[in-house]
């Protein structure tokens, strides 16, 4: 018998191998030109080894950049960002890249089709020549695929199953994909932070800083300094040099909290880091660069402030280029359940005591509630009941005076308010008409439900 590391270096049984691999596969030279691709890439792109052979990878996979530029492949403005290209020139330069994420599109039929790919590479060398085997992954049908079996009850930390927190979902996967501006408007306690945070590790960005900075919190005189940075002696107390916040963010995310409240000369100022991605620390006269996304925020709406005088109308355009709205609690209280057992979890986790549950009448009065700090005002309400309950179960007399006071005041608490006709017939057909299952899935106490049901019949699925 041969030794096992002959049998390797046969040629038949590396070609079989090159074949047997259930991802596209293709070698390139030190000029990123296909030199081999396996049948699973030929596939996967309709083409075939012949045709792509000595041409570069967009050219040959039919990128809709590869053509932009009369030189081809790699030579467009948007050549840059490509993650195919760059894979393979990190490959060339002697590095070895596990599964990095990248988005392709290609043209088939005079269409554009967008791809997820996941992609390897490593280098080798041949006879003395440097090559790179660089292998994708198609994630495209498997993405789409997991969105389906998803129930989408929380995205990268923002939890909710409400039709406009599926939206808002939505909207963050696709403008995490294009690095352009983000205005985020919503009011406060919503989680305009938690939807910045979610544009940044979802995009490009990723790997690099997020840098928050609430302008409302910082008196003027700072404001300067805290987003550029000063240099040693520019004024009373500055005993070192100081990078700004912009200089933090170089390469990833600046987001800027309460850009509303930004006094007229800051606005000027960041108009400018905007148009020319440079600007000066205060007290230097050298001139530094940055690359920074900026994701704004607001509480109040920036388009009557533009109106009234109060915000710069070229700076609201420039960093309103996709708006992103913010529910407030009330809009969405279909997810109250839902966030009272995501706080209860977060909370509940030492295991040093035995944590109570939470009555249905709580949760009936928390339901009622509207709720002027948003989601935040939730989980300081559930906090405090879990430090205030000295039983086995939270009652409303457990909850904050607020609660407590708006229940005493009679405000109107019918099973209407609480569930929603859709979403408990939607449960209900999930469960097969198994109405503690149903609960479960609604987050609410069978008790509840039943009250609901009995308002409202029509909502039992027909199991005829």
């Amino acid at each position: 018998m041969k030794p096992i590391v002959g049998f390797l270096n046969q040629e038949g049984f590396l070609k079989s191998l090159f074949e047997s691999i259930p991802c596209g596969v293709l070698i390139v030279d030190g000029d990123r030109r296909i030199l081999a691709v396996n049948n699973v890439l030929e596939q996967t792109f309709g083409i075939s080894e012949a045709e792509v052979m000595d041409h570069r990878g967009g050219e040959a996979l039919r990128c809709v950049n590869a053509f932009k530029n009369p030189k081809g492949c790699g030579f467009a403005e948007e050549c840059i960002t490509c993650g195919v290209r760059n894979t393979a020139l990190e490959a060339l330069s002697g590095n070895q890249i596990h599964r990095k994420k990248a988005t392709f599109q290609l043209l088939v039929d005079g269409k554009t089709n967008d791809l997820q790919l996941l992609i390897s590479a490593a280098p080798f060398d041949h006879e003395g020549q440097l090559l790179a085997v660089i292998v994708l992954e198609d994630m495209t049908e498997l993405n789409t695929l997991r969105r389906r079996l998803k129930t989408d009850q929380s995205f990268a930390g923002i939890i909710g199953h409400d039709a406009k927190m599926q939206e808002l979902f939505e909207t963050i996967r696709e403008v995490a994909e294009v690095d352009v501006p983000v205005f985020i408007q919503g009011e406060s306690g919503t989680g305009k932070e938690l939807v910045a945070a979610a544009i940044h590790n979802e995009g490009i960005r990723a790997k690099k800083p997020f840098v928050p900075v609430n302008c409302g919190a910082l008196p003027e005189g700072l404001l300067t300094s805290e987003l550029f940075g000063h240099v040693k002696g520019s004024f009373t107390g500055a005993l070192r040099d100081k990078k700004g916040r912009f200089e933090l963010a170089n390469g990833g995310t600046l987001f800027l909290d309460e850009v509303i409240d930004l006094p007229k000369d800051m606005q000027a100022k960041l108009l400018r880091v905007l148009q020319e991605g440079t600007f000066e620390r205060l007290g230097d006269e050298k001139t530094k660069s940055v690359d920074v996304r900026i994701i704004s925020a607001a509480n109040r709406d920036l388009k009557n402030e533009v109106k009234r005088g109060n915000f710069r109308d070229d700076l609201y355009y420039r960093i309103n280029v996709v708006p992103i709205y913010m529910p407030p609690l009330r809009e969405r209280k279909n997810d109250i359940p839902l966030l009272i057992d995501h706080f209860f979890s977060r909370i509940v986790t030492d295991g040093s005591r035995d944590y109570p549950e939470i009555s249905d009448d709580a949760v009936s009065l928390l339901m009622d509630y509207h709720w002027p700090g948003n989601v935040r005002e939730l989980e300081n309400a559930i906090q405090f009941a879990i430090v205030k309950c000295r039983g086995r179960m939270i009652l409303p007399k457990d909850l904050p005076i607020e609660l407590q006071r708006h229940n005493v005041l009679g405000t109107s608490r019918g099973p209407s308010r609480k569930l929603d006709l859709e979403i408990v017939k939607s449960a209900l057909v999930k469960s097969g008409g198994n109405k503690a299952k149903a609960a479960r899935l609604l987050s609410v106490g069978r008790a509840t439900l039943y009250r609901f049901l009995a308002d409202y019949p029509n909502a039992m699925p027909d199991t005829k």
